[in-house]
């Protein structure tokens, strides 16, 4: 048996498997999948040829986070590819919000409102690498560069509360934030969902929102092949059902949900903890709907057919009543749906001639709605002449994501609600959120801090932990990453 069991083949899995083989211990990965990768998976799910990304599509963190920088995905054979416009927010009449890789850009396309994006954005761009370490971070350190906390911190009160509209005078650009602050699937202006949006919408301007040529899978097959060189395992197809599985490992690291820890711990877990992870909450879901398409999307507005990720939920006010419908339990009329187009810059992901095309729309936790007539509803109402293009689609409900990836819970994506509490203290309010309360095992899942997205952060923090405290290795995890950094 290895030093090390890391359940679960995810981003963070395989981070923090990486990080501790570079620091010479002995890992094996334990993925129940067919396939290794997580939420970074890609399938022919439409039809033979047609490449589709499972869960997470557009990669804003890749050039971003701090695992990603010092791992460095390009040396590791990922070729990441950067659309012009990193994410687009059609509305009615063929106008649109569009976040250009270029501020400057994007400011002059947002006429009198264009100062205040710039306002907003500028100070946060500048200062983008602080920015990062105070969004994922483990929430438990004070920030290295204070004072671009202190203007990402302005900024968050100022979009969480009343005066979020005061800074705006026209409709688009605040269609535009609300837009990428809905990826927290919870109301737009809740302080958790502004975090997001003002992270991301940083990044669109830092690197942008990448696309990995060939398909997210890209990514964990990098950290397999780096964890393999380093002699670590991965076993494919095993499903884990009790930590007595693992007698020796001096550590096992569970890249996995609060439902799924409280299934694997079973009876070890002591009972006041194993009622705290049963009240961790789960939040709005996802119906997945993928297309196989005989074309590009005939957008109306024009620059969104350079975009890589679209929202599709209309203006600001649409966004807030799609988004407090779902979170009261109920689908929208109207959902939010988040698109994403790699055909705008990666020609490997269908047959010559033809596109695939991603999308998923909020809907509550646990449904079992196929809601894809409204998927091409809402997209329909942005380009006309969209569903005569579609050849194939693929649905997964909320309720069948699950069986797909069991962090999933219900559908949610995110692996617990994002709400200001469980944002601050995933799972559970603990100081170190990372530990469990059994000796030897971790959690390194999307349900610690910082929270959802491809960023290996979660497993970063983990491992960081796993050495210290079981193995006596004090030594930074991005130094083993990146050698350079200790000699510097």
């Amino acid at each position: 048996m290895a030093d090390v069991a890391v359940v679960g083949s995810g981003p963070n899995g395989l981070a923090a498997a990486v990080i501790l083989a570079r620091a010479g211990l002995s890992v094996e990965v334990f993925e129940a999948q067919p396939t290794a990768g997580g939420g970074c998976r890609t399938a022919e799910l439409t039809l033979p040829g047609y490449h589709h990304d499972v869960c997470a599509g557009a990669h804003p963190m890749a050039l971003a986070s701090p695992f990603f920088r010092a791992f460095d995905l390009a040396a590791h054979g990922v070729d990441l590819l950067v659309p012009e416009v990193s994410y687009a927010h059609p509305l009615d009449g063929g106008r649109a919000g569009l976040a250009w890789r270029d501020l400057d850009r994007t400011v002059a396309g947002l006429g009198r409102d264009g100062a205040a994006w710039r306002g907003l954005f500028e100070p946060l761009v500048r200062d983008w690498q602080g920015v990062v370490d105070v969004a994922m971070s483990d929430m438990r350190r004070l920030p290295a560069d204070l004072p671009t906390a202190a203007r990402f911190g302005m900024r968050l009160l100022e979009q969480g509360s009343p005066l979020w509209n005061k800074r705006f005078q026209d409709d688009v650009a605040p269609a535009l934030l609300t837009g990428v602050a809905a990826h927290a699937i919870t109301q737009p202006r809740a302080l958790p969902a502004v975090g997001a949006g003002l992270l991301l919408g940083t990044l669109a301007y830092a690197g942008g929102w990448v696309l990995p040529r060939g398909g997210s899978q890209a990514i964990p097959n990098a950290l397999i092949t780096e964890l393999e060189r380093l002699g670590g395992k991965v076993y494919t197809g095993q499903r884990v059902d009790s930590l007595a599985e693992f007698p020796t490992a001096r550590a096992v690291l569970l890249d996995t949900s609060p439902a799924e820890l409280l299934r694997i711990g079973g009876d070890r877990l002591p009972p006041r903890y194993a009622n705290q992870l049963g009240r961790v909450r789960y939040g709005g879901a996802a119906c997945k709907v993928d297309f196989a398409l005989s074309g590009p999307v005939p957008w109306r507005a024009k620059g969104c057919e350079l975009a890589g990720t679209l929202h599709l939920s209309g203006t600001r006010a649409e966004t807030m009543l799609a988004e407090r419908t779902v979170a009261a339990g109920r689908h929208a009329e109207r959902p939010y749906v988040l698109a994403i187009q790699p055909g705008v810059v990666d020609d490997t992901r269908a047959p010559a001639g033809g596109h695939t095309f991603y999308t998923y729309a909020h809907v509550p936790n646990g449904s079992t709605r196929d809601i894809s007539d409204q998927v091409v509803a809402q997209v329909e109402r942005f380009a006309p002449g969209f569903s005569d293009l579609i050849l194939a689609k693929h649905v997964w409900t909320a309720a069948e994501l699950p069986a797909h990836n069991a962090n999933y819970f219900g559908g949610d994506i995110s692996a617990g609600a994002m709400n200001l509490r469980q944002t601050a203290f995933r799972p559970v309010a603990r100081w170190n959120p990372y530990a469990t309360a059994v000796p030897g095992v971790y959690l390194c899942s999307s349900s610690t801090p910082p929270g959802p997205g491809v960023h290996g952060m979660n497993g970063m923090h983990a491992a960081r932990h796993v050495l210290r405290r079981e193995f006596g290795i004090r030594t930074d995890p991005l130094e083993l990453l990146d050698p350079a950094r200790r000699a510097g």
